[in-house]
């Protein structure tokens, strides 16, 4: 069974960690130097924080609004450590390495496997494999992005959006209403509000009680 866990752990490692490559060419394109994108990278390690607040910068937004989205994207990875905390129990500074590891791929994984150990293994790997991959990714896509030249001659200036809304559409499809209802409401504040505060509306409709079909 640890063979099976492994080879998804580094088949998901090296699937989600290659997609730093957009990040590090978004990031470049969107007036960032190659170390402000890779401490994004090394310290935030959130993928749809990362877009979040690479979008924000590029649209012209103010760092605390940007911020702010960050934060709102990265939040659910507290709920994912509440699950494993009981079971994994870190102590000492392996409790701020599972931590920075926390994040939608290294908690797929483990909740995926039985045994308490395969979960374990699951989450470690996983972590691991995608920070390295990730980030090696990142640095090779800010390095190619500082030779491109222009960012509107290769559409890299709506390349924040579109990678961004690659990330959620698999979460939108099961909530289609609050999505429309969401995208409503940030494109009626665009016109009147700075730059990344139509996110954080938006972000608050996702506070509202639908009702469910008994």
């Amino acid at each position: 069974m640890a063979r099976a866990v492994v080879s998804t752990s580094l088949s998901v490692a090296i699937a989600t960690g290659l997609y730093g490559i957009s990040f590090g060419a978004i990031g470049v394109a969107a007036g960032l130097d190659v170390l402000s994108v890779m401490l994004l990278s090394l310290l935030m390690f959130s993928g749809a924080s990362q877009f979040a607040f690479v979008g924000v910068v590029a649209a012209g937004g103010a760092p605390i609004t940007a911020i702010a989205s960050a934060w709102l994207m990265g939040v659910r990875n507290s709920f994912y450590a509440l699950r494993m905390a009981p079971e994994f129990g870190p102590r000492g500074l392996m409790r701020f390495l599972q931590a920075q590891l926390t994040i939608d791929e290294s908690n797929a994984v483990s909740a995926s496997q039985k045994s308490p150990a395969d979960r374990k293994l699951g989450f470690w790997l996983t972590g691991v494999g995608v920070f390295f991959f990730w980030n090696l990714a990142t640095l090779l896509g800010a390095l190619g992005g500082n030779l491109i030249g222009s960012v509107e001659a290769w559409g890299l200036d709506a390349a924040a959006a579109a990678a961004f809304l690659g990330l959620l559409w698999p979460r939108l499809k099961e909530n289609l209403v609050l999505a429309g209802l969401g995208a409503l409401v940030a494109l009626a504040s665009v016109p009147f509000l700075p730059a990344g505060v139509p996110i954080l509306l938006a972000a608050a409709v996702a506070l509202i009680p639908m009702g469910r079909k008994s």
